[in-house]
């Protein structure tokens, strides 16, 4: 065996000794999950046996630091991306729906607007009908029932008002 290698590995091992709970705390203090930073700082001296040929006692406290300031970088970098990612996926992901459901409740509310609708007056009813169902303007709708635009306005406004008011009450 070769005594470079004796050294390196009694170097790695001192260091280890003496330096352990100084990098941990360390690494604690810049991310704060206890569990998280002890995997980091068995992480810097796993790393620190690359470096076994270049290690002198005085240098290795710095190359220890150097270790950790880098490993906890890409930890932060890590964990900050995984962030940016749930939260990506959170606003863009589809959110289950229960297609049935959502269709009895839109058929229920269909329904129930026309038994309301059945209870305006005729003019009000027609005009309501034909600019909610048949998408037409106002101007198409008073040139149809040859009424003035103001009029059919009027019931417009009132007839969406009057729906309004009822499933406010429904709801």
């Amino acid at each position: 065996m070769d005594t470079t290698t004796n050294t390196s590995d009694s170097i790695i091992t001192n260091s280890y000794k003496e330096y352990y709970q100084v990098i941990l705390t360390y690494i604690t203090y810049r991310i704060t999950h206890r569990y998280e930073a002890e995997d980091l700082t068995q992480d810097v001296f796993v790393r620190l046996l690359d470096y076994k040929q270049m290690l002198r006692p005085d240098t290795v406290k710095y190359f220890l630091f150097t270790i950790a300031r880098n490993i906890v970088t890409d930890y932060i970098r890590r964990y900050y991306k995984k962030q940016e990612i749930d939260s990506y996926m959170y606003d863009f992901a589809v959110t289950s729906s229960n297609e049935t459901e959502e269709t009895i409740i839109a058929d229920d509310l269909a329904s129930v607007e026309q038994r309301q609708l059945a209870l305006f007056p005729e003019q009000r009813r027609i005009v309501y009908t034909l600019s909610r169902y048949e998408d037409k303007s106002s101007a198409e709708i008073a040139e149809e029932m040859q009424l003035s635009r103001r009029t059919v306005e009027n019931h417009l406004f009132i007839g969406r008002r009057e729906m309004r008011e009822f499933f406010r009450k429904c709801i």
